[in-house]
């Protein structure tokens, strides 16, 4: 007597040659008549367009950028077709928080072994626990329409009062990819009290009241374990300048 062959129940391992779903064609909806050209309160134009050319990613299609508020930064949502793994495409949204991106300095005396740091009052960081809003950081500022290299040393001379020599570029990171586009230019330098050309402290007419702090950089680094210094690009700053001094002994 004959049997029939049991059916073969072991998994499928040959490859997926189904095609990949096409881009969807939906159109990029254009700029509400007006939208583009019509200045803001700080007189900047063209805030939707933002995005709308991105073409480095063939699996993401910019379908849609709005602003949802142009104060003194701008917050937009967009909408993008995003292709993933599996092949298929799907609608997605996201809100990005445009405050320009911006460049910060550690400043290092390497025959005192001396860092120079600032303290302000930082109202983010108090409505979020923080004691009292009081930060230690590095200095930093936003770029506005100066190339890295001349913000920095602008902010240098503002608010730790220092006119900046030779410049170590550390890396430039996103401090916050999930929301906000700014990316920050990370630099060095080494200064020696005759560097010291003014009491520094920030721009009043800005709002700015900075204290300067120079401290051993033993005492820097014992506050970022302790907690004193919470600020991500002042840590950044420091484990960096550490881990540089065990390997090269500087910052060079």
């Amino acid at each position: 007597m004959t049997t029939s062959p049991s059916p073969d129940t072991s998994p499928d391992t040959s490859p997926d040659t189904s095609p990949i779903p096409p881009r969807p064609l939906r159109p990029l909806r254009p700029s509400a008549p007006g939208e583009r050209d019509r200045p803001d309160g700080r007189g900047r134009t063209g805030l939707d367009t933002v995005g709308r050319d991105l073409e480095g990613n063939p699996d993401v299609v910019v379908r849609d950028v709005e602003v949802t508020s142009d104060g003194w930064h701008v917050l937009r949502r967009t909408t993008f077709d995003v292709r993933g793994r599996d092949g298929a495409w799907t609608t997605q949204q996201r809100e990005t928080y445009d405050r320009g991106n911006g460049a910060t300095i550690l400043l290092v005396d390497p025959a005192r072994d001396t860092v120079l740091l600032t303290r302000q009052f930082r109202f983010p960081a108090y409505v979020n626990d923080h004691p009292d809003g009081m930060l230690v950081e590095a200095a930093a500022g936003l770029l506005d329409e100066d190339d890295p290299e001349t913000a920095i040393r602008r902010e240098a001379s503002e608010e730790l009062g220092v006119e900046v020599g030779a410049l170590t570029h550390v890396f430039d990171a996103y401090m916050s990819p999930g929301s906000v586009t700014e990316r920050v230019h990370f630099y060095a330098a080494e200064y020696s009290p005759a560097d010291r050309t003014s009491a520094g402290g920030g721009v009043a007419d800005e709002g700015e009241e900075i204290e300067v702090l120079e401290l051993s950089f033993a005492e820097a680094l014992a506050m970022v374990d302790d907690g004193r210094i919470v600020d991500g690009k002042t840590i950044m700053l420091l484990q960096w300048a550490a881990l540089r001094r065990l390997t090269t002994g500087g910052l060079g």
